[in-house]
């Protein structure tokens, strides 16, 4: 147990004291022309993409089931009327 807490705390001294330069990709280091940089761009948009497409396929399908439960309520009351006059 002590062995993980001291190789936990000797990984986060060596993280904190490297060179900042070596931490940072070339979209956040500055270099925004960089192929790097372009590629993740493209990545962060795909995945906007994605998430934005399972969001509205989401919503649809709420919308679809509230017109289909209205349609139902609004049918209900007709069949039980008609019951009720049979009676």
């Amino acid at each position: 147990m002590k062995r993980i807490g001291l190789s936990a705390i000797l990984s986060a001294v060596w993280v904190l004291a490297s060179a900042p330069s070596a931490l940072a990709c070339a979209a956040c280091f500055g270099k925004s022309d960089s192929a790097m940089a372009r590629s993740l761009n493209a990545s962060i948009f795909t995945l906007m993409g994605v998430i934005g497409t399972v969001l509205i396929g989401a919503a649809s399908f709420f919308v679809f089931l509230a017109k289909r439960a209205a349609a139902s309520a609004q049918a209900e009351p007709t069949a039980n009327s008609s019951s009720q006059h049979q009676s």
